[in-house]
């Protein structure tokens, strides 16, 4: 019997296209893995099991008639709860909209819609996407589905270990200072941060709209291509939303890697042995392929991740004024204070941040990037912590604190930059967590690092391993 779970995006739309198999069929699938998953991962905010099911039927009904939707056609999905869907509970994870029902439907889930995807639930996430370990007071933590005691990555947790755990075929996030690529890089996922503006933000819940991104989380590199291609463009509800043209990103995978130049940093400090391992196994992959690595210079990056934390903090105070003065009670400590801190940080500062956002940009793109097609990073500087040992709202300390400061290092950035970076596995640690490696382009390069991506896991198959469902282990 064939486990139609366990074949990626691209394979399931076909089978679906060519009638191989049913969309009830695998959303039937899908539902019977959650159900098996829920328990131990906590992955899903709300499972929408009779809608998805008559959506399917649909589907199938359809197809039957000659008329398929798109590229989607009959493949579920389920995103992280921040996207809107008119008339339908959007939690943010937060306890101050556990009940809100959205008045209108994110442009991101209409497309999708219009591709003719299946939507299967919300997903977990930390409470108003503020925090880089898959922690959540309001709805329990997500879990990472390699060892649930481990961080699942944030903020779009509940993306990146559905998607790793085989649940769904896909999944959107949203990253404003690292929240797709880090849940990608510690489940053994693939997460896009595209260009800022690549795609539209209307109808998502904004943590920081100056530094926001949303993207797709999936199990391949070229199902990642497939989404981005959809949700893509220019929105007339999203003034920020570039009308940059699309291009055919699936189309771009077959590129030669010949002669294209990678940056590789002359010094990588603060990364640990098996990080710095399984990247430089990377590289030679790469190279393997035709790539050249060559030496390039990092600025320091305090002073960039610095500005991107003043405007977070600015912007989400701003924002969330209303709900800290009328219901402080209904944020978890972390959260509220993080949110507070932008109270006291001068108009003048945040200004001058915004202002020093496109030097900054101007200059990295002069420099480090000078004379490369693309840069080659770590995702995450260090091995996946547990969940108690970062856990700074049930045990407090510095210790906790002190390894969240290091999580988002090398992704917030470029949240700054507004540069696309795509994350993608390269490795195991020496606990058998995935690490993940990160491509960053110029603006609007995504086609490129797909490319190089793609390519890299023509030769690797750190993508295709999955996690296995351990019987008797519930999440604690």
């Amino acid at each position: 019997m064939t486990d139609w779970t366990s074949h990626d995006l691209v394979a399931i739309a076909a089978a679906i296209t060519d009638g191989q198999v049913s969309s009830v069929a695998i959303t039937e699938a899908c539902l019977a893995r959650i159900e098996a998953w829920q328990p131990h991962l906590n992955a899903f905010i709300r499972i929408d099991r009779a809608a998805a099911l008559a959506t399917a039927h649909e589907r199938d009904r359809e197809r039957a008639a000659g008329r398929l939707r798109g590229p989607l056609h009959g493949v579920p999905l389920a995103h992280k709860d921040m996207f809107y869907r008119r008339g339908r509970i959007s939690t943010g994870g937060s306890a101050i909209r556990r009940d809100w029902i959205a008045d209108r439907t994110a442009t991101v889930i209409e497309r999708l819609d219009a591709a003719g995807a299946i939507d299967l639930g919300t997903l977990n996430m930390a409470e108003f996407a503020a925090g880089p370990t898959g922690h959540n007071i309001h709805f329990g933590d997500c879990c990472n589905p390699w060892d649930p005691a481990r961080v699942t990555g944030g903020s779009s947790s509940g993306s990146g270990a559905s998607v790793a755990a085989r649940l769904v075929f896909g999944a959107l996030g949203s990253d404003t200072g690292g929240s797709i690529r880090m849940p990608a890089a510690i489940c053994g996922v693939v997460g896009m941060k595209p260009t800022y503006g690549r795609v539209s933000r209307f109808g998502a819940l904004p943590r920081s709209w100056s530094l926001d991104h949303v993207g797709p989380l999936t199990r391949s590199v070229a199902d990642n291509a497939r989404l981005l291609s959809i949700i893509a463009g220019a929105d007339a509800q999203d003034s920020t939303a570039s009308a940059h043209d699309v291009p055919d990103y699936e189309a771009a995978l077959g590129r030669a890697m010949a002669g294209l130049r990678l940056g590789w940093p002359a010094s990588l400090d603060g990364i640990d042995a098996g990080t710095l391992s399984a990247l430089q196994q990377a590289r030679g992959a790469l190279e393997r392929l035709g790539v050249r690595i060559v030496d390039v210079r990092l600025p320091e990056l305090t002073p960039l991740f610095d500005t991107a934390e003043t405007i977070i903090k600015c912007e989400a105070a701003a924002m969330h004024r209303p709900w800290l003065e009328s219901r402080p009670q209904d944020y978890s400590n972390q959260v509220r204070w993080r949110m507070e801190a932008g109270f006291l940080i001068p108009a003048t500062q945040y200004i001058d941040a915004l202002r020093l956002r496109t030097h900054h940009t101007e200059a990295f793109l002069a420099t480090t990037m000078d004379g490369i097609d693309a840069l080659l990073l770590p995702t995450m500087p260090f091995a996946t912590p547990t969940r108690a040992e970062t856990d700074v709202e049930r045990q407090p300390g510095a210790t906790a604190l002190a390894i969240l400061a290091r999580f988002s290092r090398f992704t917030r950035p470029f949240n700054l930059l507004g540069l696309p970076a795509l994350s993608l596995p390269c490795g195991f640690d020496g606990n058998g967590l995935p690490i993940g490696m990160q491509l960053v382009g110029r603006p609007f390069s995504e086609a490129l690092l797909y490319a190089i991506g793609h390519a890299y896991q023509q030769v690797t198959d750190h993508h295709r391993q999955a996690p296995s469902l351990v019987p008797g282990i519930t999440r604690p």
